[in-house]
């Protein structure tokens, strides 16, 4: 099966930068989309960025000319360059890898997490 390796998380200033990697093994048969998830502590989690197999990509709104979100096909790896960052974005931050032969939920596969601490 497919399995995620995450990287790069950390404690940042506000208004620092951090870089998050993320990269796929395993069983693949085509990635339909590669993307970023968080969780706060108390909050439900929620999309961060996404970027899809024809390069399209797909941001939240709160973090939409901050976050920076691109792939290395070769490796298999996505990456997440976070700029300007805030208290507010304090969170875990979830990998996520869709890759099956449809776009459906349950082909979803989840990296263990990595912690994100915006604090000064």
């Amino acid at each position: 099966q497919v399995q995620l390796v995450e990287s790069g998380g950390g404690l940042v200033q506000p208004g620092g930068s951090l870089g998050l990697s993320c990269a796929a093994s395993g069983i693949i048969f085509g990635i339909n989309a590669m993307g970023w998830f968080r969780q706060a502590p108390g909050k439900q989690r929620e999309m961060v960025a996404a970027i899809y197999s024809d390069g399209r990509t797909n941001y939240a709104q709160i973090v939409e000319g901050r976050f920076t979100i691109s792939r290395d096909n070769a490796k298999n790896t996505v990456f997440l360059q976070m700029n300007s960052l805030k208290p507010a974005d304090t969170a875990v931050y979830y990998c996520n890898v869709n890759t099956g032969p449809e776009y459906s939920a349950k082909y979803d596969y989840w990296g263990q997490g990595t912690q994100v601490t915006v604090s000064s």
